[in-house]
């Protein structure tokens, strides 16, 4: 679903003019897409961060209010400052509905490892999204990965992520998403079923005697 904004054309440039705007509650940006010309705009930041907090996050579809003209749009990019973590200026896409656009989905990790819980591993994520295509009203909020098969050593890479329909990427599938590493008990259990008693490194290292 989409959601609604309005922005407010007519601010000077300058970073002193945008900080008396952060100062009033309002977010300095920018609108381009569809072949037109980028345009300076502000938003309220309360309505911003509104219309960013669906399910759909960062790729909500916007419908942008700009001097009475109402188009779909995306946010392309959202600086932050890097103390307050207040949102200091926005860019605004102007989106074809029916054309596929490229957005960044969050990958979220589901299902039990039986194997690597036997031996007592744990599961590492190295990918944490996606970057993919699909049109507007099929950009999925997350995408899941099954993690059942993992082992120990073994991976999920990208090419054995099921993607929903009319959804592509042009990631390597080769690129590992999850992978199952090893924990101090997995060592402990492997020593213990070599019939061999474990030895903490680090404790060894430390009672090891200085050579002279």
């Amino acid at each position: 679903m989409d959601v609604s904004l309005t922005a407010h054309t007519g601010r000077s440039p300058g970073s002193r003019s945008s900080g008396r705007l952060r100062a009033e509650g309002k977010v300095p940006g920018v609108v381009y897409g569809l072949g037109s010309e980028p345009i300076a705009v502000t938003v309220d930041y309360p309505d911003l961060r509104r219309a960013l907090t669906t399910d759909a996050g960062l790729n909500a579809l916007i419908d942008l209010t700009v001097n009475g003209e109402t188009n779909l749009s995306v946010v392309k990019d959202m600086q932050r400052d890097p103390v307050r973590r207040n949102v200091t200026h926005v860019d605004f896409m102007l989106i074809d509905r029916n054309a596929a656009l490229e957005v960044d989905v969050p990958l979220n990790l589901v299902g039990e490892a039986p194997k690597l819980e036997a031996m007592k591993g744990m599961i590492d994520q190295l990918l944490y999204s996606l970057t993919v295509k699909a049109k507007p009203g099929t950009i999925p909020t997350q995408i899941d990965v099954d993690v059942s098969g993992i082992e120990l050593g073994s991976q999920v890479r990208v090419g054995e992520v099921v993607l929903p329909d009319g959804v592509t990427t042009e990631v390597d599938p080769e690129s590992p998403v999850a992978v199952g590493s090893a924990t101090r008990s997995t060592i402990i259990l492997q020593q213990a079923l070599k019939g061999e008693e474990y030895v903490d490194p680090d404790a060894a290292t430390a009672e090891a005697p200085e050579s002279e």
